[in-house]
């Protein structure tokens, strides 16, 4: 999405993908964070997060806490501000634990019940 919305920037078309991706009722954006962004990026999406505000629903995943949300923009300010516009009518749902991919691997004996970090790095 990140990438769509850049490249619109670039050919002149950013008004268009904005409007596409404001249409529907519910956005998901999953694994924020996982790739590291752009410093343009944080800027179209805080545009993005900002037509959407009040309009539409958006579901956001993420490794990342949002306290560590100015190192995946880049941007302490940009992100405060998506964060304003994404946390202001929310439900924050916080997970921890194992994923179900790592709960599978304990079960089928590919991974001890209680593994290291080193134990784990060796399996990915």
């Amino acid at each position: 999405m990140v990438t769509a919305l850049t490249k619109a920037h670039h050919s002149s078309r950013l008004e268009e993908r904005l409007v596409h991706f404001a249409k529907p009722k519910l956005l998901i954006v999953d694994e924020l964070g996982y790739l590291p962004l752009e410093p343009n990026a944080a800027h179209l999406f805080f545009q993005l997060v900002s037509r959407r505000y009040e309009k539409g629903s958006i579901l956001v995943t993420s490794n990342h806490a949002v306290s560590e949300w100015g190192t995946v923009f880049g941007d302490s300010v940009v992100a405060t501000a998506i964060l304003d516009r994404l946390l202001h009518h929310s439900h924050v749902i916080t997970i921890r634990g194992d994923s179900y991919r790592l709960r599978e691997k304990r079960r089928s004996g590919l991974v001890p019940q209680r593994s290291t970090d080193k134990e784990l790095e060796k399996l990915t």
